[in-house]
């Protein structure tokens, strides 16, 4: 409805009648009608009448046309802000043309620091995401389940970017734990490689009480499992096909095992998961022996225990293939490189203890497994040099003084100058195995490999009584040491330096 006010003007001799609204529906506002004014004289004093319209609110479930919009939620105006603050328009506007140029006339050097944050920037970015999606989202993890999977990267993340042991290792438990409700086999790559890396983690932090009781609970259900299996197998339980005899032979295309799902994979018989389950086994054992002879458990007999398990069953297998044969489905053996390290192990084990005649045999079987063209092959070689030039002095009697009243013939053991000539070509073997590696295969172990093999050749000349090579060969050692920043190796070299500044009597023989 209207009502009407009254309005006194101080001059002007019109009178403004304004008709009246009765009932202004909310269509009649919508389409805002004109109101209609007429003029008419009248005599002063004049007076005006102004209607003043006042509307009737309406209530209603909605909001009306008319309605002020309500505030909006903080949550939106955040997103909103942040919507803005990651905008690259102005970034991409500032660095037009004849942008781009008003800025550098106006300050160069602030134009120059800005562009290098921004491509910094950039790069940070590009890194995160990167190893985010290579690492996090790499087949480690996606081959589990979604929670084991989320728990595993809680512990590698509590490990390596936010150490916290007590969060990692309550991840690396509650994975474990979630492998088990799963139904996981224990045994497959996946579940066994989580309880190598929980001993590594421990390895690293200093832990090795804990690194060690975790591998020698591994090897010890790895062991008993292949007990088992060939028990089994002897019994006559297990068929030709490598399966338990009455059970069905699985599928081909089904997972079992570390068979990653949906791949066409041929499934792991127990001949091909015992060969598998055997090879960790020995890399197990290698490590605990390594563990066992570190300097802060220093336990050498239980150390030399472990490494001669993994020695003779590496051996005992290699022996069964050959005899046997590969049985159906079983796979190939550990790799040359493999059976080389468990023999340079067990060599370098016996070589601190001093046992060198029996460390000179595990180098040399090491050395023919190793490929020719590798660093590594230089530094087995070293290791045999040293091994031959410290055997032992004969000082068993002559084979003319050994009674031959069994008709057995005795071997002459090398004497001391065909040892050394055997060390000292072995050394300058390193040496120039060393030096022909080149491409990608060459790394700073060559280097190495060849310092150390001229302090090698100082050694069996000082042994030999050679002191002028001697001198000459420890200044190339140093001077090559030096030249790669390799501190053992400069170490050593003037350390046989001093030797022979010790005794300056002696001379070339």
């Amino acid at each position: 409805m209207a009502s009407r006010t009254t309005a006194v003007l101080s001059s002007g001799s019109s009178l403004l009648h304004v008709r009246h609204i009765h009932n202004i529906s909310l269509r009649q506002r919508m389409h805002f009608p004109s109101t209609r004014l007429s003029r008419a004289r009248v005599p002063k004093p004049e007076a005006i009448m102004c209607p003043n319209v006042q509307q009737s609110r309406r209530l209603s479930s909605s909001r009306g046309v008319n309605e002020p919009n309500s505030p909006m939620p903080p949550s939106k105006l955040l997103l909103r802000a942040l919507r803005q603050s990651l905008s690259f328009r102005p970034v991409i506007g500032a660095f037009r043309g004849q942008s781009l140029r008003s800025l550098f006339r106006q300050s160069p050097e602030e134009l120059v620091i800005a562009i290098v944050l921004l491509c910094a920037v950039t790069g940070i970015s590009i890194y995160v995401a990167y190893a985010y999606f290579n690492y996090f989202q790499s087949s480690q993890f996606t081959r589990f389940p979604p929670q084991i999977a989320k728990s595993l990267r809680r512990a590698l993340y509590y490990s390596n970017y936010a150490p916290d042991p007590q969060l990692a290792l309550k991840y690396y438990k509650l994975a474990l734990q979630q492998c088990s409700e799963a139904g996981l086999d224990p045994f497959s790559d996946e579940v066994m490689g989580i309880k190598i890396q929980l001993a590594a983690w421990f390895e690293k932090i200093g832990s090795y009480k804990n690194s060690i009781d975790v591998l020698e609970s591994l090897l010890r259900d790895c062991k008993k499992w292949v007990e088992v299996m060939e028990k089994n197998v002897r019994d006559g339980l297990v068929d030709k096909s490598g399966y338990l005899a009455g059970t069905p032979s699985p599928q081909d295309g089904t997972t079992e095992g570390n068979a990653e799902p949906g791949t066409d994979t041929k499934p792991e018989n127990l001949w091909a998961k015992r060969s598998r389950i055997l090879g960790k086994s020995v890399g197990i054992s290698v490590k605990l022996g390594e563990l066992l002879a570190d300097e802060h458990v220093l336990q050498g007999d239980s150390a030399g225990e472990r490494l001669v398990w993994a020695v003779e069953t590496v051996l005992k297998e290699l022996q069964r293939r050959q005899v046997e044969g590969v049985k159906d489905g079983e796979g190939d053996w550990m790799t040359p490189e493999q059976i080389g390290g468990a023999l340079e192990a067990l060599g370098n084990h016996y070589e601190s203890k001093s046992l060198y005649y029996l460390a000179a045999p595990l180098f040399l079987q090491a050395i023919t497994l190793s490929p020719p063209n590798s660093c590594h092959t230089a530094v087995l070689m070293n290791n045999l040099a040293i091994s031959l030039a410290q055997q032992p002095v004969d000082t068993s009697p002559a084979p003319s003084q050994i009674p031959q009243a069994t008709g057995s013939t005795v071997a002459a053991r090398p004497s001391r100058s065909s040892m050394l000539a055997s060390a000292r070509s072995w050394a300058l073997q390193a040496q120039a195995t060393a030096r022909q590696v080149q491409g990608e295969d060459r790394t700073d172990e060559c280097d190495e490999a060849c310092a150390v093999a001229l302090c090698n050749l100082g050694d069996i000349a000082i042994m030999a009584g050679n002191n002028d090579e001697a001198r000459r060969r420890f200044e190339e050692s140093l001077t090559l040491s030096r030249k790669i920043a390799f501190a053992p190796g400069a170490t050593q070299a003037q350390e046989g330096l001093r030797r022979l500044s010790a005794t300056p009597s002696q001379g070339s023989t």
